[in-house]
């Protein structure tokens, strides 16, 4: 297919310059990026780093400097020569070690996907978690697709207004800045697949995604034939009402099925990332009824082939809709698959539940033979979650086991880290980086180094903030105060604390201002100065999130906290490397058994940053005693408040009694040995067992095998 043109005429010399930028490779390789960025540097740093946009903008004569000059040639020669050999290799992992699965597809379904912040197409969590999977499948060669949505207005631009109220705004995509190509037919013309939705026709359109190797489909319903209702479904991540929820799943997972059989991709292994997706196994389940077999035997085919990954504790974060609009807009589809409501309906409604709702987690479960939670803990409070499910088991027998989340190193690790473990690690560090024997060399790192690399990058991060304050003030009706609380006054110098999560109330972004005078004497010791960086979104919907941020920003403008309170709007891709490479101490507090797994926090590990967290999620697993502080919190008390308080108290007691103090303890040389010790064991004792590449190979060894193998039996 035909790459799409940019504006700036690319001398033939470097004309593959636009094929690299409309291939997300470059995104997750120090060298590709050094690349774009030694083409105009400011113009870079205004594109916030999308190629696609650099190369629409740059002046031509500019292309035609570096087409013409010696050293810029040979590095991008060397660029390119390393993008077709990995593109091209026939040596990796899958190969090596799975050859019998080479022609066994697999489709990965999200209904959001994190890979960069040119494609604004993720909320959170649950959206970098895809976007990493999917880099790192095409690391290790795994033969995936992934099926998700095109949303031109993306998720939200977050505005603080005066008051400390959160705003949202939308904005077009400019396709033309995008790395995304439309999915066309062999006569040239859009891919359409049709729906039924509100006894109408609806067709379903898909654009591409290359991240390597990996190719991922995005269904857009925006097309011409289709009503004007139609095409906003497709408009707005998590936006609308629940009808427009119940929609897009239907888009997303009976349109998803049938684009891929449109393309003509024959998936062997289907992967449900969360319920939004569970519809993709119903269609599957129609196209076998289709061709006449039981409904029963096309279930039990299906769910062979199925893995489905659950990732929140959370019952508000499940897809639960009424019964009405379930037989609104799903009525006809189970006359498709040869049964009556009654046994439709059945399969999405949890034993013992009161209401009469429809639950696509329940949906998911019941049609996976393989389920897993986010981490050890997270499958187990899943298994008591959804035991009502299998109630003739014990709960430790409940079918549901776990994969722990990891993070895709070579996107998360800072370009500097990256030179310093090339230097101590070997070379070949990116390659063997999920191999606990060679973290035991970062032992062999001076501590003067470590330390002076750490330094910079929270000034990098400082100024970062600086800029971003100054841009503000330069832009929008802006008062001095809301400057003041965009970081303006930090201390480079200072311990610097981040709390960078969605706000919401189970992740406690207050906890540590419960005791507001104890913080304050905390932050405001004079000759151990302490500051923190607050981000993150809260949901629209979300009153009591908004409320929280609300309440934060009013504490960043009192003039009683000197300053050392900071909150950083719009959280998103771009800013979030600036923050898990260059703050202090990576805080996460939420109520216990209630955060899945969590990623940021293994992120900041691999650069450094010291985590301090609730023993929940993936942490509970990852703290050794050693490699950070564990806040050792009670999920048995009697009331939130109480267990606040509890937990604040926990908190102040670390912050005072070893965190600052060990921070600031330094030798004659200016060296903190004693922090620099635990920034080792916490890079050592993490990195290896919270990144994708070992969660990658758990997924393909425990279940792709087995739905592989189930595929072949059936």
């Amino acid at each position: 297919m035909d790459i799409p043109l940019l504006a700036a005429k690319i001398p033939p010399r470097i004309e593959r310059l636009n094929e690299l930028a409309h291939n997300l490779w470059w995104s997750w390789h120090v060298e590709a990026r050094l690349l774009f960025k030694s083409l105009d540097n400011p113009l870079w740093k205004s594109s916030n780093h999308n190629p696609v946009k650099l190369l629409g903008e740059i002046a031509p004569d500019r292309l035609k400097a570096v087409a013409e000059d010696t050293s810029s040639l040979k590095q991008y020669d060397s660029v390119m020569r390393a993008f077709d050999d990995d593109l091209s290799m026939s040596k990796t992992w899958f190969a090596a070690e799975h050859p019998d699965l080479s022609h066994h597809a697999i489709a990965y379904f999200s209904a959001e996907f994190a890979v960069h912040n040119s494609l604004p197409i993720y909320a959170g969590g649950l959206g970098i978690l895809a976007g990493d999977y999917c880099k790192e499948a095409s690391d290790l060669g795994l033969p995936l697709v992934g099926v998700g949505f095109m949303y031109p207005q993306g998720y939200f631009h977050q505005h603080i207004l005066a008051d400390g109220w959160q705003k949202e705004s939308y904005e077009q995509l400019k396709f033309e800045e995008t790395p995304i190509y439309p999915v066309l037919t062999p006569q040239g013309q859009r891919l359409r697949v049709p729906l039924n939705l509100n006894n109408q026709t609806v067709w379903v359109a898909a654009w591409q995604v290359h991240l390597g190797r990996v190719v991922l489909y995005l269904l857009d319903t925006h097309t011409e034939e289709n009503p004007s209702w139609a095409r906003q479904l497709s408009d707005r991540l998590y936006g609308g009402s629940r009808e427009t929820r119940i929609q897009q799943e239907i888009v997303l997972g009976i349109g998803g099925v049938r684009i891929l059989r449109a393309i003509g991709i024959q998936p062997t292994i289907w992967h449900a990332n969360e319920g939004h997706t569970a519809l993709m196994m119903l269609e599957r389940v129609r196209e076998l009824v289709e061709t006449g077999m039981d409904f029963a035997k096309a279930v039990d085919r299906v769910s062979a082939t199925t893995i489905f990954t659950t990732h929140t504790p959370v019952p508000g974060g499940h897809d639960i809709f009424t019964l009405d609009l379930v037989k609104k807009h799903l009525h006809h589809y189970w006359e498709s698959l040869g049964v009556g409501s009654e046994t439709f309906l059945a399969l999405g409604k949890q034993y013992g539940a009161r209401d009469s709702s429809f639950n696509m987690t329940v949906l998911a479960h019941r049609l996976s033979a393989q389920r897993n939670g986010v981490s050890q803990l997270h499958g187990e409070v899943s298994r008591k979650m959804w035991h009502a499910l299998w109630p003739d088991v014990k709960e430790e027998e409940v079918p549901i086991s776990s994969v722990t989340n990891g993070i895709h190193v070579p996107t998360w690790v800072a370009p500097q880290m990256n030179r310093l473990y090339q230097k101590y690690l070997g070379q070949d560090w990116m390659e063997r980086h999920d191999d606990p024997a060679l973290w035991q060399r970062i032992l062999d790192i001076p501590d003067e180094e470590l330390w002076a690399m750490h330094r910079w990058l929270k000034y990098k991060l400082i100024r970062f903030v600086d800029d971003r304050a100054r841009k503000h003030w330069a832009e929008h009706d802006t008062t001095p105060g809301q400057i003041l609380t965009m970081g303006t006054l930090l201390d480079p110098d200072a311990l610097t604390i981040g709390f960078c999560r969605r706000f919401t109330d189970y992740k406690r972004p207050g906890l540590i201002f419960q005791d507001f005078e104890r913080w304050i004497r905390i932050i405001r010791n004079s000759r151990y100065p302490v500051q923190i960086i607050f981000a993150g979104k809260s949901h629209p919907d979300d009153q009591s999130g908004k409320h929280l941020i609300q309440e934060i920003y009013a504490l960043a403008r009192d003039c009683e906290c000197g300053g050392q309170i900071a909150f950083i709007e719009d959280y998103d891709m771009h800013m979030a490397h600036y923050l898990v490479h260059g703050i202090d101490v990576w805080l996460n507090a939420p109520r216990p058994l209630q955060e899945a797994s969590g990623t940021s926090g293994q992120k900041a590990a691999l650069n450094g940053v010291v985590n301090l967290s609730v023993l929940d999620g993936w942490w509970c697993e990852g703290y050794n005693g050693n490699n950070g502080w564990a806040i050792h919190s009670d999920s048995k008390e009697a009331d939130s408040a109480s267990q606040d308080m509890t937990d604040a108290q926990a908190l102040y007691h670390l912050l005072e009694e070893e965190i600052v103090p060990l921070y600031y303890e330094r030798d004659w040389t200016g060296i903190p040995r004693g922090w620099i010790k635990l920034m080792k064991e916490s890079i050592r004792s993490i990195v290896p067992f919270f990144c994708t590449r070992r969660m990658m190979k758990e997924y393909t060894e425990q279940m792709y095998v087995e739905a592989a193998k189930s595929s072949q039996d059936t």
